[in-house]
């Protein structure tokens, strides 16, 4: 409860507290009391009620982030596939190095020669795993072909269309003479 207690341009305002307690309190304000309840006052000490909340994402949003994250997939998933396809080449290649020391490791234990016929049973306890070709071998006779002796192995998955082709599973020329 207030009341106003008006002298000689001082206001002193007086609030009851509980019964019969009254807390005094001096103020040097000039203005009158009615000013501070003006609905310019009023107006900040409303209480703040929420309508709508305002929380998620707008679809604005959402699809320029659905935009960039498709941007992103389509540089970067060629870059893995031709990583894939280049690891696949270099481990298919490894093989045919591996085939090719069996064969010639074969072949000089038991003293063939260069047109000697070779089989899978011949070489296969020179070779420490299965060695099939990464490209979607199953077995070593749907992935290698071996001849004999004298011609490299050859992968049948990715035979390749030429000496030069950059896809091809061929073994590189020999260095030596």
């Amino acid at each position: 409860m207030f009341s106003i207690d008006l002298n000689a341009a001082r206001v002193r305002l007086i609030t009851t507290v509980s019964n019969k307690q009254y807390v005094n309190t001096q103020c040097n304000n000039h203005n009158p009391l009615v000013a501070v309840f003006t609905p310019l006052m009023k107006e900040r000490y409303k209480m703040k009620t929420r309508t709508a909340l305002k929380q998620g994402f707008t679809l604005v949003e959402i699809m320029i982030v659905v935009a960039i994250i498709g941007l992103l997939a389509a540089i970067a998933i060629p870059n893995f596939i031709k990583a894939r396809t280049t690891a696949q080449k270099n481990a298919c290649i490894n093989n045919l190095r591996q085939i090719d020391g069996a064969i010639q490791q074969w072949a000089l234990e038991n003293k063939q020669g260069p047109a000697s016929a070779v089989k899978f049973t011949d070489i296969s306890a020179y070779l420490k795993n299965s060695v099939i070709c990464p490209a979607g071998g199953t077995t070593f006779a749907d992935s290698y072909t071996i001849v004999d002796v004298a011609t490299k192995p050859v992968c049948q998955k990715v035979p390749g269309a030429g000496p030069n082709d950059p896809l091809a599973h061929t073994l590189p020329p020999d260095t030596g003479a």
